[in-house]
């Protein structure tokens, strides 16, 4: 019987590590080849991980709710052979050479390294700077180390008190998996995109109108399907809106096609899978394809590439029962539309006020790729095909 380490194998899509969410066997079972073995969520979506080897397990490399980086052990085995391939949802398909090896050793502790304000400041305070975590690079005990040490020293027993606010923190949530994938494209959105925004009130009367006499059977296509054959149309005739900025060679680069994304809200967060080939595909088919990647979303089960590969991005906000939004562009995107609630309004038509069903559509745009005519002129094109429908066919 020989102990063999499984690594965290190669989840693809240049993903370096994921958070263990949960263990499925336990010290001592017995794992048959490509049984799984644990919940992993990466920055993509939530995987089982399968075994390669048959065996028993004999130590679990890390605890529910941690990050594991790929290549890091995670489960030791006592086997006698049998080794399967590693599929990880969209990971590595190709079985292990020979047997992995453990990790090295982590190298020993550097010492505390305290500047002689920093320990000033703590002896003060009646502190033991030995006895401090230090965040800093290599270990370095900073004033803020200092700073929170004092804090937690005087906040109330058994309360973790907020350092601006002074209130009790209710619960800490770390920006891990998916949650912190969105939190880290966001921010960087906001940091490199000089985006604008754009907007108007639609009549969705005759669209709504349309898609009552589409119904064939049980088919009864979605608003957002009718949306995205507007836009890839519109997409086509503005495909300014349709790229991406390489900042490093300093150019736009305009797409051949489009993968449209739609956002898709989920327990673990909002994220953006693409119908790729979106220009391709007829209503039915926008419709089938959108409706089968929200569900694998929903599930988790939808892969990196279909979560990562959107070249416009399609938000139906109106689902949560609001008007308007100014959209964070998903980077490194160029754009993305969003419509709202359609809802009853008085609106003006040949002169007389009459209800209509409105809504609005707002449109972001990085201003590098475009300038506001021609984002306007994309706009516009949509919102005419929402008001005039038929027009619009006429032309697909």
């Amino acid at each position: 019987m020989n102990d063999t380490v499984f690594t965290l194998p190669d989840l693809g899509e240049g993903l370096v590590e994921a958070e263990l969410v949960k263990w499925l066997v336990h010290p001592g079972d017995s794992v048959a080849v490509d049984a799984p073995v644990a919940e992993v969520e990466t920055a993509k979506a939530m995987v089982e991980v399968p075994s390669p080897f048959a065996g028993i397990v004999a130590e679990l490399h890390g605890t529910e709710g941690s990050t594991i980086p790929v290549g890091a052990p995670l489960i030791t085995f006592r086997s006698s052979g049998g080794s399967g391939n590693v599929l990880v949802g969209y990971g590595t398909s190709e079985a292990p050479s020979r047997r992995r090896r453990p990790a090295p050793p982590a190298a020993p502790e550097r010492p505390r390294i305290v500047s002689p304000v920093v320990r000033q400041l703590a002896r003060r305070a009646g502190l033991d700077p030995a006895a401090l975590v230090g965040t800093g690079r290599d270990g370095l005990i900073t004033r803020a180390d200092v700073e929170r040490a004092i804090e937690a020293r005087t906040a109330p027993a058994g309360e973790d008190a907020d350092r601006r606010t002074g209130l009790p923190v209710l619960t800490r949530v770390p920006l891990t998996g998916v949650r912190g994938q969105i939190a880290r494209t966001l921010t960087r959105s906001r940091a490199e995109i000089p985006e604008a925004t754009t907007w108007v009130d639609v009549d969705a009367t005759a669209l709504l109108a349309l898609r009552e006499d589409m119904r064939s059977g049980d088919w009864k296509p979605g608003l957002v399907a009718l949306l995205a054959r507007f836009v890839v149309a519109g997409l086509r005739a503005f495909p300014a809106l349709n790229s991406r900025v390489d900042a490093e060679r300093e150019e736009v680069v305009h797409l051949d096609g489009v993968n449209l994304g739609v956002a898709a809200q989920t327990e673990r967060g909002l994220v953006v899978p693409a119908v790729r080939g979106a220009d391709r595909l007829s209503i039915r088919g926008l419709d089938t394809e959108i409706r089968r990647l929200t569900t694998a979303a929903r599930e988790g089960t939808a892969t990196a590439a279909e979560l990562s590969s959107g070249s416009f991005t399609l938000n139906n906000y109106g689902v949560f029962r609001v008007d308007g939004s100014a959209a964070i562009i998903n980077h490194p995107e160029a754009a993305i539309l969003g419509i709202g609630r359609i809802i009853p309004r008085p609106w003006v038509v040949d002169g007389e006020i009459v209800p209509r069903q409105i809504a609005q559509l707002s449109l972001v745009f990085d201003h590098r790729v475009c300038d506001g005519g021609t984002a306007a002129g994309f706009l516009r094109f949509v919102a005419d095909a929402v008001e005039a429908p038929l027009h619009i066919f006429a032309d697909l």
